[in-house]
C-alpha cells in the first residue's frame, strides 16, 4: 500500500508569524496562498502545511498519487483502495470516502493516541 507524499498540517495562529519561522529553518513557500489562509512549505523531501483558522488540532497528511514535489506518480494506491484495506483492519473512519466514484476523494481516521490522519487524493 504506498500512502503517496507525507506531510504535517499545522493549525496555526498568525500565518504570518509562522511563515517567517518555518523560513528561518529554511523553509519555502511551494504552494498556498496567504489570502486564503494557507501555504505548503517545502525544505528538501519535508512538507509542511500551514493552516490558520481551518482546523482544531495539526494533522498528519498523506496525498495518494503525489510525490512530494505534487507531480502524479505512474503508480499508486487508490484511496478507496487504501480505504477498503483500513476497514478490514477494523480502523475506525471520522469521514469516508465514497466507495463507488474515482478520482478525487478523502477519508480521515484517528490513531490510537487521538491523532488526526487525513489520506487526501487529488487525482
Amino acid at each position: 500500500m504506498k500512502l503517496g507524499a507525507f506531510s504535517m498540517s499545522l493549525s496555526v495562529k498568525d500565518l504570518s508569524a509562522s511563515k517567517l519561522f518555518y523560513e528561518k529553518l529554511g523553509f519555502q513557500v511551494f504552494a498556498g496562498d496567504m489570502d486564503k489562509n494557507y501555504l505548503i512549505m517545502k525544505n528538501g523531501n519535508a512538507l509542511i502545511g500551514l493552516f490558520q483558522g481551518m482546523f482544531e488540532n495539526n494533522i498528519l497528511t498523506f496525498n495518494p498519487g503525489w510525490d512530494e514535489n505534487a507531480n502524479t506518480l505512474e503508480s499508486f494506491t487508490n484511496v478507496r483502495d487504501i480505504q477498503a484495506h483500513l476497514k478490514k483492519q477494523d480502523i475506525s473512519f471520522h469521514t469516508e470516502v465514497k466507495e463507488n466514484t474515482s478520482g478525487p476523494g478523502s477519508f480521515v481516521i484517528s490513531d490510537p493516541d487521538g491523532n488526526t490522519i487525513l489520506v487526501d487524493q487529488h487525482i
